[in-house]
């Protein structure tokens, strides 16, 4: 059974910076392309960031220049870096693995979510 298990969320100040974490297991991640999406209330899942197997990455524009998605398969782990944070960044953030398709990435398997508050 895959699970994955997101960490690293938290209260940070407009300005500040937070690493989150995805520790997959059941799976090996290495032949999946990843993705981290986010919520906030009364919106719909929005995708955030993708890796794919080869390390490829892309961004939502609104985070484009101040998060960094990245891999590290020996870790089965993908993590966020989130840098220059906005109040409008706080939201839950989840993990996903999935594939891509001919509209894109696909997600599949999601995280349980970690809360991030950006907040003065």
């Amino acid at each position: 059974q895959v699970h994955l298990v997101e960490s690293g969320g938290g209260l940070v100040q407009p300005g500040g910076s937070l690493r989150l974490s995805c520790v997959a297991s059941g799976i090996i991640i290495t032949s999946y392309p990843m993705a981290w999406y986010r919520q906030t209330p009364g919106k719909e899942r929005e995708l955030v960031a993708t890796i794919r197997i080869a390390g490829t990455t892309n961004y939502a524009d609104v985070v484009k220049g101040r998060f960094t998605i990245s891999r590290d398969n020996a870790k089965n782990t993908i993590y966020l870096q989130m840098n220059t944070l906005k109040p409008e960044d706080t939201a839950d953030y989840y993990c996903n693995l999935g594939g891509y398709g001919v509209s894109g990435y696909r997600p599949t398997y999601w995280g349980q979510g970690t809360q991030v508050t950006v907040s003065s």
